[in-house]
């Protein structure tokens, strides 16, 4: 008798997980990092979580900022590469982006995200196309966001068109500091 408890314990166990394993109870759930593919608003893939109030405060900022992209085409200082708006482009005084693919393809960090999101114009499209490490390339130069310095100054400009206060975080100004520190030391 006491050998039977070992034995039927085990295929107790058995039964109990085979159980729980066909009703999968304690499967994780799949999570995409890409989400559904081809979701989009229009067919109801994306859910908008947001009060009427500040879907309406959207709009009426980005009319204002349509409206600014007008003026800075109209002063010839704004040219997108991209469908849609460049906010970094027009809220730090306008930029003509396909200028700054065709020399040397270095472009804003918006435009940089657009780009790679498929969302080109059409003229600028043709041009694109992918190298051997599968990096965007426009006219076979692979795209890449400004220098650190260049940003910098543009967001400077920003601040002082928007009034806003963009200085830097002080863990960076620190790092900032200590390398011209460096570099000056290394002058002398």
């Amino acid at each position: 008798m006491r050998r039977a408890f070992p034995w039927v314990g085990g295929v107790g166990l058995l039964l109990v997980g085979y159980v729980l394993g066909s009703l999968q109870l304690f499967t994780p759930t799949a999570i995409f990092a890409q989400g559904t593919k081809g979701a989009t608003a229009s067919d109801g893939g994306v859910k908008i979580d947001l009060m009427d109030e500040t879907q309406t405060k959207i709009r009426a900022a980005a009319d204002a900022m349509r409206s600014a992209a007008d003026a800075l085409a109209n002063e010839q200082k704004y040219q997108p590469a991209t469908k849609g708006m460049n906010t970094f482009a027009i809220l730090s005084g306008g930029r003509n982006t396909v200028d700054d693919l065709e020399n040397g393809a270095i472009v804003d960090p918006e435009t940089y995200s657009a780009l790679y999101a498929d969302l080109a114009t059409d003229t600028v499209a043709v041009h694109l196309g992918r190298d051997s490490e599968n990096r965007l390339t426009y006219k076979g130069k692979v795209i890449r966001i400004y220098p650190v310095q260049f940003l910098q100054s543009r967001y400077l400009l920003r601040s002082m068109l928007t009034g806003e206060e963009l200085s830097p975080s002080p863990a960076n100004s620190n790092r900032t500091k200590t390398k011209a520190k460096t570099e000056d030391d290394s002058d002398q």
